[in-house]
């Protein structure tokens, strides 16, 4: 079983995937390809670095690149938690694979801001407004279709989770998809 995470910025999609690990799921994220050529090129990790960097890729190899770099690693007897896709070529790409599933993890602006100004990662947005103008980006506004769409991606997905609440709401709505899937 594949299961494919998308969704805005600071949502929940990494405690979706810490979830899936913890029923025995490999993790990879697209985002892990991209830092990796990232890091090959001397390119400074910034979250709009990494969008630049995916864009020109997608632009230069077909706007699914990134996903085909992703299954190239895929044991297809393993099941996976599949972290960042965000363009609806990396969807057709992995809806290849059998038991495919992708959710889409949604939550308030302001609960997202003020989760991605804490949490602090290297890539993360700083200020408020910066979280504006990256998040808009990712979600596709004034993107080329090969471009940033997570909001096209999130219209194609199977399962919409929105996370709003607390972690243990979170895995109750997670725990009744995962058992409905293994019936």
């Amino acid at each position: 079983m594949i299961i494919g995470l998308t969704g805005r910025i600071a949502s929940g999609k990494g405690e979706v995937a810490k979830y899936f690990q913890n029923k025995g799921f490999d993790y990879i994220s697209l985002s892990m390809a991209v830092r990796e050529e990232a890091e090959k090129l001397g390119i400074g990790i910034t979250r709009e670095s990494l969008q630049n960097l995916g864009n020109k890729r997608r632009e230069e190899e077909g706007a699914g690149i990134w996903a085909i770099k992703t299954s190239e690693k895929i044991d297809e007897s393993r099941s996976y938690v599949i972290d960042g896709i965000r363009n609806p070529a990396e969807i057709l790409a992995f809806r290849g694979f059998n038991d495919f599933y992708l959710l889409s993890v949604d939550a308030g602006f302001e609960i997202r801001a003020d989760r991605a100004i804490a949490r602090g990662k290297q890539s993360d947005p700083k200020t408020i407004e910066e979280f504006r103008r990256l998040d808009e980006r990712d979600f596709g506004v004034r993107e080329p279709f090969n471009g940033q769409q997570v909001g096209l991606c999130m219209n194609f997905a199977d399962y919409h989770f929105f996370n709003n609440g607390s972690v243990g709401e979170l895995h109750g709505k997670l725990d009744r998809f995962y058992n409905n899937l293994k019936c």
